[in-house]
């Protein structure tokens, strides 16, 4: 039995007594409540056994339901899970199964864990996958060919700019479909599923797959769970919540995006979609495919190990299907035109809109920052201006209004800046919605649209328009965008972050590849900048080996594994004392984290990335049991504090 209990000193698994009336009900991977420490509480039947080592067994209080929702394949891989982040297994099972939904399970339960008698597919009119637009990739109908011989190939995809990548992984998951393979495939967000929901559902038939996102709701997520669960269908795709899938004799498993942050969880013990997918690659002996129009610096490990091989199409290909993409130089030229001068658009990103506009084509504006002016500044010596009460930023939210605290809200309609006693404001950021603005006086005669937190446009009509969107919020343009362009790429490439070239990297070529055929993209950055320069050239993989080579020097991941500690000084005092780190582990900090907090790092090579796993739970353990008042919280490679 896997109990329901978050303390790490009691992640193992217990053993219960079942009643005779329960013997045939009660089998591995069904629901149960059991009595713990004098408390009913939740948990997971793991295995079924003949005898027990322990001497006094409890009975097994009841059984929740008969619903095998639990597969010997899913309970091992989040144990896997737990290990690789020095987490426990009851944490990764409420990831891995949805909260129970009585009404859904009204249909009868599968006699067995297994699949339906035939792998036979229900009859479709669906067309049959011949010729894909795999055949422009080198390798790429060599891992189709693979994926219908039944084999596992491993892939690192370089998508083409332009490419309908649903259109593509639809047609993989059809071929492993066909071979009587099942499917799990994990894109970051509701726009993208919806995308390829449309895709695989025009590549396999009506009925044929499963979409699988926390964002459902409780009954509908949990009908599409147990359609995988009990063999009804083999395809499933989703968002995070998918990759713990229980699709029967998984063959593939594919990720989409996997430098997006949102394939990172944001509960403990915090695991990352891509390691989870690959983690399940290799146990279950299934093919993997990592696909992307950007490379991350962890893909390309892969490829350097040998672990994959890379899709991506030759340089005549590459270059007969890219768009044009233009830098505007260190210190670009405003256009004279009044109206782009105060738009901030270059000369060349100015006639380039100007051109597509009377194409009948749409535009699309990267801007980096939503809102209107999320950052502001003196107008007289510059400084940051900032709240007097909590000391957080100042913003403006429209044209008209007073500035105000983006931390507290306060109003600060009186701000005198405290280093020259100013009272003018300036933008220091300007946001998608004041460029949104500056852009409407500029085209006077073309609509404007924004897409953002606010509201995201899924899709845009092709005719002539300016899109203002931040990043990961562009909508598809029918057709492809005449012009895209990228404005304000310093907020991106200064950020303080390990990722930051990877990831503005990532966010502009996302952007280019919506451009169509012959369109135009114009960065407006210089263009020496080693990202940028993978950007002009469309080569994701030579700034992917760049960074991972660097990172290697510096001891970074993916090169090397690294655990931060964050809590009191005194409880994170607490686990070090706790901790039995190996030899080759190297201990940083302390340094100041958020609300008082601080925290170290633990550096290890990645071949003592188990052993730091295993120290740093177990010293979890040891303060759980003393009881001890502060938590501290564990994180293994988290991509947000690097």
């Amino acid at each position: 039995m896997c109990v329901d209990v978050p303390l790490p000193h009691l992640d193992r698994l217990f053993d219960y007594l079942v009643p005779a009336d329960l013997h045939e009900t009660a089998q591995p991977g069904t629901r149960v409540k059991v009595r713990f420490a004098g408390q009913l509480v939740d948990g997971w039947l793991i295995e079924r056994a003949a005898e027990s080592a322990v001497p006094k067994l409890a009975y097994l209080d009841r059984l929740v339901s008969p619903e095998r929702v639990l597969t010997s394949e899913i309970a091992g891989l989040a144990r896997a899970v737990a290990d690789r982040y020095a987490g426990s297994l009851a944490d990764v099972l409420r990831l891995a199964v949805p909260p129970r939904h009585a009404r859904a399970e009204q249909s009868p339960p599968p006699e067995a864990d297994a699949p339906p008698e035939t792998d036979a597919p229900p009859e479709t009119d669906a067309p049959p996958v011949t010729g894909t637009g795999w055949s422009e990739y080198q390798a790429g109908e060599g891992f189709l060919r693979a994926l219908r011989d039944g084999k596992r190939p491993r892939a690192v995809w370089s998508a083409l700019p332009g490419e309908d990548w649903p259109a593509r992984i639809a047609e993989a998951a059809a071929v492993t479909a066909a071979a009587g393979k099942g499917v799990v495939a994990v894109v970051p967000d509701a726009r993208d599923l919806d995308r390829l929901d449309a895709a695989l559902t025009k590549v396999l038939g009506k009925d044929r797959h499963v979409t699988l996102a926390a964002g459902l709701g409780p009954a509908k997520r949990y009908r599409a769970f147990l359609s995988a669960s009990r063999g009804q269908v083999k395809v499933v795709a989703g968002t995070r919540a998918a990759t713990f899938a229980p699709v029967h004799d998984v063959g593939l498993l594919v990720i989409w995006d996997d430098g997006d942050d949102l394939h990172a969880e944001p509960r403990a013990p915090y695991p990352h979609a891509r390691e989870v997918l690959l983690t399940r690659a290799q146990r279950a002996g299934a093919a993997a495919l990592v696909g992307g129009f950007s490379r991350t610096a962890e893909a390309q490990l892969l490829l350097e190990t040998g672990w994959a091989r890379e899709v991506a199409a030759d340089r005549a290909t590459l270059r007969r299907r890219m768009p044009t993409i233009t830098p505007t130089g260190d210190d670009p030229q405003l256009a004279r035109d009044p109206g782009a001068a105060t738009a901030r658009l270059p000369s060349l990103a100015w006639e380039a809109a100007r051109a597509a506009l009377k194409a009948d084509a749409p535009v699309l504006v990267q801007v980096p920052r939503r809102g209107y002016l999320p950052s502001v500044s003196c107008a007289t010596c510059r400084a940051p201006a900032r709240c007097t009460a909590c000391s957080g930023p100042l913003a403006l939210r429209s044209s008209h209004a007073v500035p105000a605290c983006r931390w507290c809200g306060r109003v600060a309609g009186d701000h005198v800046c405290p280093h020259c006693g100013g009272r003018g404001l300036r933008a220091s950021v300007t946001g998608a919605r004041r460029t949104a603005e500056e852009l409407g006086r500029a085209f006077p005669d073309i609509p404007v649209r924004t897409s953002g937190r606010d509201e995201v446009l899924t899709e845009v009509p092709a005719t002539a328009a300016v899109v203002v969107a931040t990043p990961g919020a562009e909508p598809v343009a029918e057709g492809g965008y005449g012009a895209v362009v990228l404005l304000d790429t310093w907020a991106l490439l200064t950020r303080a972050d390990l990722r930051a070239g990877e990831e503005a990297l990532r966010r502009w070529m996302t952007a280019a590849a919506l451009a169509k055929s012959g369109g135009r993209v114009v960065v407006v950055a210089d263009g020496s900048v080693p990202v940028v320069q993978a950007l002009l050239r469309w080569d994701p993989g030579w700034y992917a080996e760049r960074e991972l080579s660097e990172r290697r020097e510096l001891r970074f991941p993916p090169a090397a594994r690294m655990a931060s500690l964050t809590g009191a000084a005194t409880a994170v005092a607490d686990l070090l004392d706790a901790v039995h780190l190996p030899p080759d582990a190297e201990l940083l900090g302390p340094v100041p984290a958020d609300q008082g907090q601080e925290r170290y790092l633990v550096r290890a090579p990645r071949a003592k990335a188990a052993e730091v796993a295993a120290a740093l739970h177990a010293a979890t353990g040891v303060r759980s049991a003393r009881k001890a008042p502060d938590p501290v919280r564990v994180q293994v490679d988290a991509t947000d504090l690097f």
